[in-house]
């Protein structure tokens, strides 16, 4: 009879992790008006998370519940967040010869790049490689003017949701937007696959390069850097005065930029507030790729001592 009794108020069969679920999921009909239905959602998942003891037949494993917190706040995220930044954009300009396209989708693997005219700020459509391969595979000669096989990407502002962007892809069938600023100046590119691994994580195929770390401590205090490091991971790193930063910024070649009034020159030292020095080690006229991190002055005197 006790089980009898068990069995009816859970509403399932045997189980802690599934009881502790379905009590958790119950609570979403009777939970208070000001708590908002994805909140009560992400509630039922970390608490069966932290309550749960082993991996039961028919749980959520705990990659799926990172996915589910991610799906929860897709919808957060604009353009701007799930963006390519610019100076990572790989484009063509609409000058160049077909040997250097066809080079260009050798060199970087890509399927889809952007073409633009004077500045990257113009960009005039993308090329993709489904249009070039066929002339190629068949020996065709190239064409007059390769640009007639340009497409055309979405244009999104920045302030457009990452789920509206999504829906526009699927309804117009282009998986390539050009992310537009303020002054309709190009801030980045958003790939359908940058939408995608926002859900499920970060998706790499045979022809991506190994993870490289954008971070390395050298000798005195001092550390080399990718420009394209996250400032919340250097302020987790190295020191979280380097990630204060007004504009909005989120690397530490924008960081960089923001110093310097410009794009630097390489050999160029930066002076943060902080006491932190940044040198300009790599770069060209477009952006800033490598930067060395100086400690203060007082934090090399306090090793010394």
């Amino acid at each position: 009879m006790a089980d009898n009794g068990r069995h009816a108020d859970s509403g399932f069969g045997e189980g802690d992790s599934t009881n502790t679920l379905w009590r958790a999921f119950k609570r979403l009909f009777h939970a208070e008006g000001d708590q908002s239905l994805r909140a009560q959602l992400e509630e039922v998942i970390n608490e069966h998370e932290g309550e749960a003891s082993g991996a039961l037949t028919g749980d959520l494993s705990p990659i799926e519940r990172q996915m589910l917190r991610n799906l929860l706040h897709f919808s957060e995220h604009d353009a701007d967040d799930v963006a390519i930044p610019r100076s990572e954009i790989v484009a063509i300009p609409a000058s160049a010869s077909w040997a250097e396209v066809v080079e260009a989708f050798a060199e970087h693997g890509h399927s889809r790049m952007p073409v633009y005219g004077e500045t990257l700020d113009a960009i005039k459509g993308m090329i993709h490689i489904k249009d070039v391969f066929p002339l190629l595979a068949r020996s065709a000669p190239p064409p007059e003017d390769w640009t007639t096989l340009m497409r055309q990407p979405l244009y999104v502002p920045q302030s457009r949701g990452a789920l509206d962007v999504l829906a526009d892809m699927r309804a117009q069938r282009i998986h390539l937007a050009v992310v537009i600023d303020e002054y309709t100046g190009t801030d980045g590119i958003i790939t359908i696959e940058d939408l995608v691994e926002e859900i499920v994580g970060s998706i790499e195929d045979e022809h991506d390069d190994a993870p490289e770390e954008l971070l390395v401590a050298i000798d005195a205090g001092m550390w080399d850097a990718d420009a394209r490091a996250e400032l919340d991971d250097v302020a987790e790193r190295i020191d979280p005065r380097l990630a204060e930063v007004e504009e909005a910024v989120d690397t530490l070649g924008g960081l960089a930029f923001v110093l310097a009034g410009q794009v630097p020159e390489v050999g160029a030292v930066l002076d943060h507030e902080s006491g932190w020095k940044i040198e300009v080690t790599d770069g060209d006229e477009r952006r800033v790729t490598r930067l060395r991190l100086h400690p203060p002055v007082e934090e090399l005197e306090s090793e010394a001592e």
